[in-house]
């Protein structure tokens, strides 16, 4: 009996793929997003040692950042900030989002309908079986989140940022 539930599970994963992926659009085609997409001219890239990100970064931003993780929906406090600044990378402290971008998508992770230009990389993920758009920080190269075509005007775009990977800056938007 188990051996069945197995075979079965190994033959239906390549359909829920496919049945998931039609319901889902990423943000830009799967052409689109590269591996090795070079960042944007004028920044200038910052690596580092994984000791030295360590030292740098929180538990919860080191995993977020640099070992692609996702935090927990609805934790994060930058959820319900309405000030007016930017946003900006928790690991590099990149400028990346104005406020004014910032909307309630109801997923529990801040997002925004668009981001300052040049300051994202594109890749393709296809971790969980369906292709999504990944974005990491043009100079520290973190993983920052998601971003799909379910947003609302002027883009239609939806930035699904983890809240750890940024820090909020009061101020001019």
């Amino acid at each position: 009996m188990r051996r069945r539930h197995r075979l079965f599970a190994l033959f239906s994963l390549p359909w829920l793929a496919r049945s998931a992926q039609s319901q889902i659009r990423p943000a830009v085609p799967a052409a689109s997003p590269s591996a090795g997409q070079p960042a944007s001219p004028g920044i200038e890239p910052l690596r580092l040692t994984e000791a030295q990100w360590r030292s740098r970064l929180t538990p919860a931003q080191f995993h977020v950042l640099r070992e692609e993780g996702t935090e927990r929906p609805f934790t994060s406090p930058l959820n319900q900030e309405k000030r007016a600044g930017r946003y900006h990378c928790a690991g590099c402290d990149l400028p990346l989002f104005s406020s004014q971008a910032k909307y309630d998508s109801g997923t529990g992770w801040p997002s925004f309908h668009t981001a300052l230009p040049g300051v994202f990389t594109l890749h393709a993920d296809r971790k969980l079986f369906v292709l999504r758009t990944e974005y990491r920080c043009a100079r520290c190269e973190g993983h920052h989140g998601h971003v799909f075509d379910d947003g609302p005007p002027p883009t239609g775009k939806r930035y699904c940022n983890n809240g750890v990977a940024l820090r909020f800056v009061e101020g001019a938007a």
